[in-house]
């Protein structure tokens, strides 16, 4: 559908809104609270927002959750997150170490985090917080009643479902074209791997994105979507599966499994005194699914990885997404307000 000339540009913007991350370890596990990450869709945002005109989906049209894990100041360093959780680590450890003693060694985390969260309220409307986990970062917990209260003051946004997305862009009386965004972007966080994963109305949106030279830009999990594309909807909602798609064999990255690895042995998924595990990893499901897989061996470094064949876009995690952004200003032919 041709864009109005007098029109701003659009930007589509498909998170999760699983609440629970299910566990295979320890059995009978009820699962942990879990939700995206917000430092990977604000930093997008925040490049296009003076420009660009918002749309926002999850898969079934309830609204995200945000993780409050994802809150720790060091996940908003950027590509220097190696060296921030390193230190945040070293400085949570003092012996008068204080929520607010650590805010004041790391204003520019602090800064960061505050205008992410304000964009967040800018755009996302009243949104629930993940509980937080026996090892969520103290400086974290200290703030999550703030966050929530800043959520809940806000109204109502409306979330469209990947299924109104694909029957709207089918219906020749409704105006709304999937083809008038400049680009999709999805954040991470461990709840895509909930709602993402083996989707069919998720593979739908993806190939029906690609008909329509839609750049797609995924993040630290969102890239397990792509483990959606042997599937198609049709108009009746009957699913067929391809396993010969055609994004089968593109070149992409994302959270590695021995990163993984390390989050469920000494970070905020871990149960405390017991094995920990995923019910997959996400690289080893896209590698399955017939992908390249391209990872870094140091976990925290970043790595973004751009398929022109395939329109497609992923990095790695949060320390990525700066990287990310600024690719997507280039694809989009657009350039950083100083």
């Amino acid at each position: 559908m041709p864009r109005p000339a007098d029109t701003r540009p659009q930007a589509l913007f498909v998170l999760s809104s699983a609440r629970t991350l299910p566990l295979s370890k320890p059995t009978d596990h009820p699962g942990i609270p879990t939700g995206f990450f917000l430092v990977e869709l604000a930093a997008v945002m925040a490049a296009f927002e003076d420009d660009y005109d918002f749309v926002f989906a999850t898969p079934d049209g309830n609204p995200p959750q945000l993780d409050i894990n994802g809150m720790a100041l060091n996940f908003h360093a950027g590509s220097r997150l190696g060296s921030a959780t390193a230190r945040t680590t070293i400085q949570r450890a003092t012996k008068h170490s204080t929520p607010e003693a650590l805010r004041a060694k790391n204003p520019d985390l602090l800064e960061r985090r505050e205008a992410e969260l304000a964009l967040a309220h800018r755009h996302l409307g009243r949104i629930p917080v993940s509980e937080a986990l026996p090892r969520t970062d103290s400086e974290a917990v200290s703030i999550r009643d703030d966050v929530v209260a800043g959520f809940e003051a806000l109204p109502e946004h409306h979330y469209h479902s990947i299924p109104e997305l694909i029957r709207r862009h089918r219906d020749p009386d409704d105006d709304f074209s999937l083809d008038s965004f400049a680009f999709v972007h999805m954040p991470g966080g461990h709840a895509p791997m909930v709602d993402f994963h083996d989707n069919p109305w998720m593979g739908e949106l993806l190939h029906t994105l690609h008909d329509n030279a839609v750049p797609i830009s995924l993040i630290c999990h969102a890239p397990v979507a792509m483990t959606s594309a042997r599937y198609r909807v049709d108009d009746e909602g009957t699913v067929t599966t391809d396993e010969q798609h055609r994004f089968r064999g593109a070149r992409l990255t994302t959270v590695a499994r021995y990163g993984e690895r390390m989050m469920l042995e000494l970070q905020y998924p871990k149960v405390p005194g017991e094995s920990t595990r995923l019910p997959y990893y996400v690289d080893v499901a896209l590698d399955a699914a017939g992908y390249d897989v391209d990872l870094t061996l140091n976990p925290s470094a970043a790595k973004v990885v751009w398929d022109d064949e395939h329109t497609l876009l992923t990095g790695n995690g949060p320390q990525s997404v700066d990287a990310q952004t600024e690719h997507l200003l280039r694809i989009t032919g657009r350039t950083r307000t100083p």
